[in-house]
């Protein structure tokens, strides 16, 4: 295939990809703002600028989770856009078979995931957490109106006796927490103190607190404006135990991992978020392949609603697939890197079976 037909494939490629991700972008800060305002309304502070920033970051991260299904779209609407008005029918004519005319398409699924991966991931990333810093600055406060059952918690053991930590919200990527509650208990077990603290940070050696309410044993209440909780926790054990792996840059990932294996963590839920951004840029061809199964033949079989719900059908079928290996590998029950590659592996050889029997017999 010659380098004008093969551009003109790409771009025509790329054009419907933009177009899919900026309408995709679009309805999930329509949808992201409606929930949100409806959450935060009448809390004290409100403006409709603060919700606007909050939805902004945050639907970077929503829009990274969704990249594979826009990858299946565009593919598709690509390829029956083509069919409709006969450039395949001609380009087989002149001899190009499917695989030829199925590179540009691949080759722009593989440079989405990459730039997905590489640029969307850590805007994401960053976004997420200046979205949950801004949110929990606004809550500020108003710990009890969350659930206890959400409540992320921890348990440190020190020289001084274990302490029970909580929060309503973790920042900066588990360093820092709002509205956090520390329980110091005695050595057999019981409750001889609590601190209500609206900001807490990790330094070293200890918690430093600020805006605190101290209740005694003996029901006294005293408030300090900071205090500090002796810790042997580290940074990293902390940030595997409690910060979220969607709030971690592509480019940490690996050195977080690496240290938090040094201090005998598995951190599987930050090496299987590392591993299925590797396997992404796969995916999306993987996605193509599946897209070319149930779009190339549309006009000429007249099944085109049957094909596309198929196709779609076949792409949420590989979502919940990953979705759950990908729970396998965080749990640990398989290897990180074989619950990322694992479906991405099944609809490669699913998609290039498939085009064989029907292109070559």
């Amino acid at each position: 295939m010659g380098w004008t037909l093969g551009r003109y494939f790409f771009f025509r490629y790329a054009t419907i990809t933009l177009w899919f991700f900026l309408g995709i972008f679009a309805l999930v800060f329509l949808v992201d703002f409606t929930e949100l305002t409806g959450r935060i309304a009448r809390i004290d502070g409100f403006s409709y600028a603060t919700a606007i920033a909050i939805s902004g970051l945050r639907v970077p991260m929503i829009v990274l989770q969704t990249v594979p299904f826009v990858g299946l779209f565009a593919a598709m609407a690509t390829l029956v856009s083509l069919n409709r008005k006969y450039e395949l029918v001609i380009a087989r004519s002149a001899g190009i078979s499917a695989w030829q005319f199925l590179v540009p398409p691949c080759l722009g699924a593989l440079l989405f995931g990459i730039l997905a991966v590489a640029v969307l991931n850590p805007i994401s990333a960053y976004g997420l957490s200046q979205s949950e810093r801004i949110e929990s600055e606004l809550r500020s406060g108003k710990s009890n109106e969350t659930s206890a059952d959400v409540t992320p918690w921890l348990r440190q053991k020190t020289k001084s006796g274990d302490t029970i930590i909580g929060a309503r919200a973790i920042l900066n990527k588990g360093l820092a927490m709002a509205d956090a509650s520390f329980f110091s208990l005695d050595p057999q077990g019981n409750i001889i103190e609590r601190r209500d603290a609206r900001q807490a940070f990790l330094r070293d050696g200890y918690w430093e607190l600020k805006d605190v309410r101290v209740l005694n044993a003996d029901g006294t209440l005293t408030t300090k404006a900071s205090d500090r909780i002796p810790t042997d926790l580290k940074p990293e054990f902390v940030q595997e135990r409690l910060a979220r792996p969607e709030t971690i840059p592509f480019y940490e990932l690996p050195q977080k991992i690496e240290v938090a294996r040094s201090f005998g963590l598995k951190a599987n839920a930050f090496a299987m978020q590392l591993d299925s951004l590797v396997a992404l840029p796969v995916l999306l061809i993987a996605m193509t392949l599946i897209a070319a199964t149930v779009s190339m033949r549309f006009a000429r079989m007249g099944q085109s609603a049957t094909m596309i719900l198929g196709g779609i059908l076949a792409g949420f079928l590989l979502y919940v697939v990953s979705v759950l290996v990908k729970a396998f590998g965080v749990a640990g029950f398989v290897p990180t890197v074989v619950a990322a590659w694992f479906p991405v592996v099944v609809a490669m050889f699913f998609g290039v079976t498939f085009l064989l029997y029907k292109e070559d017999g």
